[in-house]
């Protein structure tokens, strides 16, 4: 689905990434919302589900319908939703159970974590400086989920558990990224992303004999809102990259914390703990160093960045 660079347009690439960004904090918000009474596998089929009609009528405007869905590796595309599917049903089962802050900060830290993969699946060389990188992300991550795990805090079983499933979400996401790194060599982005959502809504539907439920009114609103808003923000998203760079681009990512942060206290009544901000601080800090360090080396991968969903696998 994404394009070459058509134009350097800075302003609006900037712009239409942050609304990106903004809508996908909104999605996990609208999970949220339905998480004590909505199962994770439901909520992954309405998110994946209604987000292909928005994608189909997008490819169908740029002209990508008919030849942009081909596929030279169908197998490809099941491995990448297996694993995504299953990072964004453990992220929806996550954010039942942590604050939305807490969720974002922690997913901040799937470039670190990609990094690592990349170096032991892709044989990526790790220099010095990298090593230096990763050990700042990992250490951020560490003191974000240290009170979590050793319950020196006044924290839940249920929150021990949501720290887990987030952070093996992060790390499926990591597989997610470098299993596209191999895939945009002989696979069109629009057919990663529309094949995507429809396994991803044919897998969710094996969890039909594990609790679904029938939503009341509200309850459908905000399952189908967040479908819709999860395809808009993925068009958003790669349309950005047709006008800036993806190294210049990437950095705005993290404006999904002022996002989380503002959400969570408006609609959840949510506030981060000093711990978190300082832990979120440093993976930050670790990934922009990445992107610096991978932008001179003329290693930023464009099309596996485009594809890049802070909450959608």
């Amino acid at each position: 689905m994404a394009k070459p660079l058509t134009s350097h347009r800075p302003m609006l690439a900037i712009a239409l990434k942050v609304v990106a960004i903004g809508l996908f904090t909104a999605l996990s918000a609208l999970i949220k919302a339905v998480s004590d009474t909505v199962p994770a596998g439901e909520a992954v089929f309405f998110r994946s589900f209604f987000a292909i009609p928005v994608i189909v009528v997008w490819l169908a405007i740029r002209g990508d319908l008919k030849h942009g869905l081909k596929t030279q590796s169908p197998m490809n595309h099941v491995w990448r939703c297996l694993v995504g599917t299953s990072a964004m049903a453990m992220t929806f089962m996550g954010l039942g159970m942590l604050p939305l802050p807490e969720v974002t900060a922690i997913g901040c830290a799937t470039p670190i974590f990609t990094l690592i993969l990349a170096a032991v699946f892709l044989g990526e060389r790790i220099r010095l400086v990298r090593i230096r990188v990763v050990g700042i992300g990992l250490l951020g991550v560490l003191i974000m989920i240290y009170p979590r795990l050793t319950g020196s805090a006044d924290m839940s079983s249920t929150a021990f558990m949501g720290v887990l499933l987030i952070l093996a979400a992060t790390i499926a996401r990591g597989f997610v990224q470098i299993h596209i790194r191999r895939m945009v060599m002989t696979e069109n982005t629009a057919a990663i992303v529309f094949y995507f959502s429809i396994t991803a809504s044919l897998l969710s539907l094996l969890t039909l004999p594990f609790g679904w439920v029938v939503p009341d009114l509200r309850e459908l609103t905000l399952l189908v809102g967040a479908g819709l808003v999860g395809g808009v923000a993925q068009i958003l998203v790669t349309s950005s990259y047709r006008f800036a760079p993806a190294s210049m681009l990437a950095p705005y990512d993290y404006v999904s914390m002022l996002f989380a942060i503002a959400i969570g206290y408006i609609w959840f009544a949510e506030l981060p703990t000093a711990v978190m901000l300082a832990g979120a601080t440093l993976v930050i800090l670790g990934n922009i160093l990445v992107i610096w360090r991978e932008s001179r080396l003329g290693l930023v991968r464009g099309k596996a960045r485009s594809l890049t969903d802070p909450k959608g696998g």
